[in-house]
């Protein structure tokens, strides 16, 4: 993490953040490997989810496509009178494929899922991405699959919510398979991210992810810091 930021840097919500996506899984599998029986794997997966709505992304989470797209911006023309030549004629663009990643815990002697840990990205928050994604919670709960969500992106429309957290700007959700109860987490910009359990089969406890470890070791290996403009306001929604 930045040293300007105790806990999520909202720097990092923007273009960097498919690479900072990427190394969080990786990191949380590399730290939770040393505490699992020999019985458990952990896996890092990858999901393809189609965006359709990336226009809202446009310049924040694909600032490359803007670029594009203003290449190929043409000169007026291609049609005789009487009509009115067009403003410009651009490539069209209806869709873009993400690769999302996430880590899922095994038991190998039981041949059973036992844990996924999600981290959120703007697709899973904005239709047609959100549904999809909450009918993949669903197929998980009634699977009796512990899930554990991070929401470290402000903008969009989140998957879990309730009144005592409504005002966080970062969540994160623990499912805890067969029970109705549902653990949040809501961090502010100004606090430390929280060291949250993970959940296992009922007869080893649960495992430790200290999620600032996580971000920080991603950030130091990365060196986020010397591509950020901090002088430049972060990406949206504005802050107060």
């Amino acid at each position: 993490m930045s040293k300007r930021f105790p806990g999520m840097d909202p720097y990092l919500e923007g273009y960097l953040w498919p690479d900072v996506h990427s190394g969080l899984a990786f990191v949380t599998k590399e730290l939770l490997i040393p505490q699992l029986p020999e019985d458990y794997t952990v896996r890092t997966e990858l999901y393809t989810v189609v965006d359709t709505e990336w226009q809202e992304d446009l310049g924040i989470l694909y600032p490359d496509v803007e670029v594009r797209r203003r290449k190929v911006e043409e000169p007026p023309g291609g049609y005789d009178a009487p009509f009115t030549p067009p403003t410009a004629v651009v490539d069209r663009l209806e869709s873009i494929a993400q690769r999302i990643p996430r880590v899922i815990v095994r038991s190998r002697s039981m041949q059973r899922l036992v844990t996924v840990i999600e981290y959120l990205s703007p697709v899973n928050k904005r239709e047609p991405g959100r549904s999809a994604y909450l009918k993949k919670r669903a197929q998980l709960r009634e699977a009796s699959v512990h899930l554990l969500e991070i929401d470290l992106i402000r903008r969009g429309k989140r998957p879990f919510q309730h009144p005592q957290v409504s005002t966080a700007s970062y969540l994160v959700s623990l499912q805890k398979a067969q029970e109705r109860k549902q653990h949040l987490w809501g961090v502010a910009l100004a606090d430390p991210l929280p060291v949250l359990p993970v959940p296992l089969l009922p007869e080893q406890g649960d495992a430790m992810l200290d999620l600032g470890l996580v971000l920080r070791t991603v950030c130091e290996r990365s060196r986020y810091d010397t591509e950020i403009d901090y002088q430049q306001p972060p990406p949206p929604p504005a802050l107060t």
